[in-house]
């Protein structure tokens, strides 16, 4: 059974930096993407940073570019969102989600197959 738990979340200033971690168990990642989305509250889940395990790439929204960064520790199954120059706007329950097929280079909520419970991520003015 896939388990994906999400750590790191808390309250920071605007400008802030927080790390965001992903642990995965259950199955062999290497095969998979995996993603991180967010949720404000009353708006619906968006896409915030995706990487294809085997390989690295990575991909972006374009409102965190430049700011966040996501990485993956093949030793300890774990995916990482490094998030710097944080703002309010990036307030929000923050997921990781993974999925089976890693040849698709576009991350949606839809096309994930497996969810942590996410960690809420608070950026005060």
């Amino acid at each position: 059974q896939v388990q994906l738990v999400e750590s790191g979340g808390g309250l920071v200033q605007a400008g802030g930096s927080l790390r965001l971690s992903c642990a995965a168990s259950g199955r062999t990642f290497s095969s998979y993407a995996m993603g991180w989305f967010r949720q404000a509250p009353g708006k619906e889940r968006d896409f915030v940073a995706g990487i294809i395990w085997r390989g690295g790439n990575t991909y972006y929204a374009d409102s965190v570019k430049g700011r966040f960064t996501i990485a993956r520790d093949n030793a300890k199954n774990t995916v990482y969102l490094q998030m710097n120059s944080l703002k309010p706007e990036d307030t929000a329950v923050y997921y990781c989600a993974a999925r089976k097929n890693s040849a698709r280079t576009i991350f949606t909520v839809d096309g994930m197959d497996y969810w942590g419970k996410g960690t809420l991520v608070t950026v005060s003015s």
